[in-house]
């Protein structure tokens, strides 16, 4: 095999990685991959993990969201208050392209559209919302975007 898909945070995700070195599962032959890290520092001091890649939020988008939010409200937002920043802005947004009442939006996410929010684009089609995420790579102690 050429990956590992290692679904785990924080120090779980370290733990497992680590263990599988003993097992000649190591970051030079083979490709970790994981779950969305919310850019964890950590990672880029764990050179056993290096490279890793993980599908994640637009680092960029995010950045700026921290940073207005912190001016705002003298705190830092958790990671459910990104969500619901874009759900409001996402209700607004089809409320204004489509000129409908609440019960109409109900039809409006039957219909294909795309909506760019502050932490990413989302597709709307048959009653379903898809975010698309960004993908990153830690190595050699850095971070780097993708796609």
């Amino acid at each position: 095999f050429d990956s590992v898909i290692i679904a785990d945070f924080d120090e779980n995700l370290k733990s497992v990685a680590t263990s599988l070195l003993y097992t000649d599962v190591s970051s030079k032959r083979i490709s970790y991959i994981t779950l969305n890290q919310w850019f964890d520092k950590s990672l880029l001091k764990e050179n056993s993990l290096h490279p890793i890649y993980f599908p994640s939020i637009n680092k960029k988008n995010l950045e700026n969201f921290k940073k207005k939010f912190n001016q705002k409200f003298n705190q830092n937002p958790n990671h459910i208050s990104l969500l619901s920043y874009d759900l409001v802005g996402l209700i607004y947004y089809l409320s204004l392209k489509y000129e409908m009442s609440q019960p109409q939006i109900n039809k409006a996410f039957n219909a294909k559209s795309s909506f760019k929010g502050k932490i990413g684009i989302f597709d709307i089609e048959n009653n379903k919302i898809n975010h698309r995420l960004n993908f990153y790579k830690v190595e050699n102690g850095s971070l780097k975007e993708i796609f």
